[in-house]
């Protein structure tokens, strides 16, 4: 339970703002939800698997700690990417193949490279016996990201900040890779001057990535 639970955490947050929500709001407004629902159950489902299997893997070949080190330092990297946010580039564009297809590739494409896949490669790398809660997990967190996001985009009319829940979200990546970072790497490494400009790079990181991704706080109204 402690993988399954961890990788549905993960996933959501990685999928808030993410490019596929977005897939997911944009085809929702096209075609009825459940088939939307659908096509992103089975692109999941085949996807995961496939991140699931490479991130079992990789701990045959690689020691235990490196890999959980790379896996934590991949969450921080998360985070950022979270803050910078994602957008469409012509996925959601029509094509002459049923809903139910168009939905299922456009998100099996989408995913490919995408943050939540390369998690999903994480997570099964640091619990890496435990591929089907992680592979359950990862599908269940990706079902509810993607209601949340046709949820907000159809219903609600995006009426919840979409900045805030993307900083939360980033936040709690970034938070958790540095815990991570702090658990795993060899005690001799973490000096107060390792650790205090570790620190300092992140923030200096964050700062960066929102201003390039144009994450700005809106001035005031005269």
């Amino acid at each position: 339970m402690t993988a399954f639970i961890t990788a549905l955490t993960f996933v959501v947050l990685a999928e808030m703002g993410d490019k596929t929500q977005l897939l997911g709001m944009a085809f929702a407004t096209r075609y009825p939800w459940p088939t939307v629902m659908w096509g992103v159950f089975v692109a999941t489902i085949l996807n995961h698997l496939l991140a699931v299997v490479v991130g079992s893997y990789i701990t045959m070949f690689i020691p235990l700690q490196n890999v959980q080190i790379a896996a934590a330092a991949s969450f921080i990297i998360f985070g950022l990417w979270t803050i910078r946010g994602d957008e469409l580039n012509g996925e959601d564009k029509a094509t002459h193949r049923s809903p139910f297809w168009t939905v299922t590739i456009a998100f099996f494409i989408a995913e490919m490279g995408d943050k939540t896949q390369l998690a999903t490669v994480a997570l099964a790398a640091q619990f890496a016996n435990e591929m089907i809660p992680v592979w359950l997990g990862t599908t269940a967190g990706m079902m509810i990201a993607n209601a949340i996001g046709i949820l907000i985009g159809v219903v609600l009319g995006k009426k919840i900040p979409e900045r805030l829940v993307k900083w939360v979200a980033a936040v709690i990546f970034i938070f958790f890779g540095v815990y991570g970072l702090y658990e795993y790497l060899p005690r001799e490494v973490l000096t107060t001057p390792v650790m205090v400009g570790g620190i300092a790079a992140i923030l200096l990181l964050i700062f960066l990535v929102a201003k390039m991704g144009g994450d700005k706080l809106p001035r005031e109204q005269p």
